[in-house]
């Protein structure tokens, strides 16, 4: 059968694509062999989300006497927590259906899509061809080959957040995204947990000073960390997991590395994604990917396939979810309205939600110094803001990395209450292209967190 469009992957680019392609008179196959939505409505940022939350009131009520407020008697009923997120998941699948269930030109096919050439694909044996096909098949957990791991067990993202039984000793494999959020929430909840990363630091990308403060901030409330350590062996001995591990060189002796373990009763693995293009059949289609199996894109998201394009996370780049809404914004501008967009003029804002967020946008410092630019940095503490301060919710600090040749925003970061909010007025600065000096003489609400930007622009000075 012959469409207008087919669309592989209900993701948050996918989706919409199809529905506004449909809204313009077009047949659409929509095809997904899963649950409507993607990572982020079933596995990702909306379930992940309410259990933060969760795990956030369990903590404020935990430590309430801290407010001097008395609660007595404060514990988890994780099989509550899990039915509630799972009702917030079900609103969002029901709006998904309801959507495509309106739409006439919509034919929505649950299966799993296979390409057979560059512009036709088999669902189920039926042969489906168009012109135009978008692949949105997303990402799945990445599991590293480590000696014992598979037949020990383990958890991904996806299962445990299914978990209704809290882990007396949760085990967490990476310091990145996922593991910091799932190690505070089950911190939070109960847990014991550790924290395992092959690196010298937590989230990786961040400047240094940004990642000590995030781990202060949550060895506070117990989480322990063993930063630049490789498991070499899982294994498991009834209910306890034993984990293997090398831990950083000697300073001493660089070229010696001391070996040790650490039991617990879960193991988290966290260590990042792989696209789903294992079983697409991209080869009979001729469309390139890398070696890790990402799609290959150029920046308005074409593959080298011509009417063939990769939207979202198959693609390799930021794996946000407003990022793949952004590619859709993308494919349709140019596609339909005739603009010239690209991914190489978008500035890219982030949150990692734990408590304290961290906010994100544009360059760290590290990246800016690499790139050559020279720089005006500044730096202001959480602590210093009276609304942080009347909340006793100082951990944190906000940082501004500057163009000293313009005065223009190259990239900041808020680890703070609430970051991830902040981080949108140092965004929107950076999106109308203008100087970080306009902040200087701001009037800000007293007292409120923005108000910590006063601090912050401030700060700001030339650095070498």
């Amino acid at each position: 059968m012959k469409y207008d469009a087919i669309v592989i992957g209900s993701g948050q680019g996918g989706t919409p694509l199809a529905r506004a392609l449909a809204d313009l008179g077009w047949t659409v196959a929509f095809i997904e062999e899963r649950q409507l939505g993607g990572t982020c409505i079933n596995t990702g940022c909306t379930p992940t989300k309410t259990m933060v939350h969760r795990a956030m009131v369990a903590h404020y009520a935990r430590h309430a006497a801290r407010w001097g407020v008395i609660a007595r008697d404060v514990g988890v009923d994780l099989p509550a927590i899990v039915a509630q997120k799972d009702k917030v998941v079900r609103s969002f699948l029901e709006g998904h259906e309801k959507g495509i269930a309106q739409r006439p030109k919509l034919k929505l096919y649950r299966a799993h899509a296979r390409f057979t050439g560059p512009h036709s694909v088999s669902v189920d044996g039926a042969p489906l061809e168009s012109d135009k096909i978008f692949i949105d098949t997303g990402a799945r957990p990445r599991i590293p080959e480590i000696p014992g791991l598979a037949a020990s067990g383990y958890l991904t993202n996806e299962s445990i957040e299914n978990l209704t039984s809290l882990p007396g000793h949760l085990i967490v494999l990476g310091g990145g995204y996922i593991g910091l959020e799932f190690g505070q929430m089950f911190a939070r909840f109960g847990s014991q947990v550790a924290v395992i990363q092959d690196a010298a630091q937590i989230v990786s990308r961040e400047d240094p000073e940004v990642a000590a403060e995030l781990q202060k901030a949550l060895e506070s409330e117990g989480v322990k960390f063993l930063l630049d350590a490789q498991v070499t062996q899982v294994g498991r001995v009834e209910d306890s997991l034993i984990i293997t591990l090398e831990v950083a060189p000697d300073p001493v002796n660089p070229k010696k590395k001391s070996t040790g373990s650490l039991n617990g009763s879960h193991l988290l693995v966290a260590t990042g994604r792989q696209p789903n293009t294992d079983d697409l059949g991209l080869e009979k289609a001729g469309i390139e990917t890398d070696q890790r199996g990402f799609i290959k894109v150029n920046a308005r998201l074409e593959t080298n396939v011509p009417g063939v394009w990769a939207i979202g996370d198959v693609t390799g780049g930021p794996a946000f979810t407003h990022i793949s809404y952004n590619d859709y914004q993308i494919i349709w501008g140019n596609l339909i309205e005739g603009k010239n967009l690209s991914t190489g003029h978008r500035i890219v804002p982030y949150s990692l939600f734990t408590d304290p967020q961290l906010g994100g946008v544009g360059m760290t410092e590290k990246e800016a110094r690499a790139k050559g630019y020279a720089l005006k940095i500044g730096s202001a503490p959480m602590s210093r803001v009276a609304r942080a301060i009347e909340r006793d919710e100082t951990a944190g600090l906000m940082k501004l990395i500057v163009d000293a040749s313009n005065d223009r925003i190259l990239g900041a970061t808020f680890l703070a209450t609430d970051g991830g909010e902040l981080i949108h007025i140092l965004h929107t600065m950076m999106l109308g292209n203008l100087p970080y000096t306009l902040l200087k003489g701001a009037i800000y609400i007293h007292p409120t967190l923005a108000e910590g930007l006063w601090f912050l622009m401030d700060s700001v000075k030339p650095v070498d």
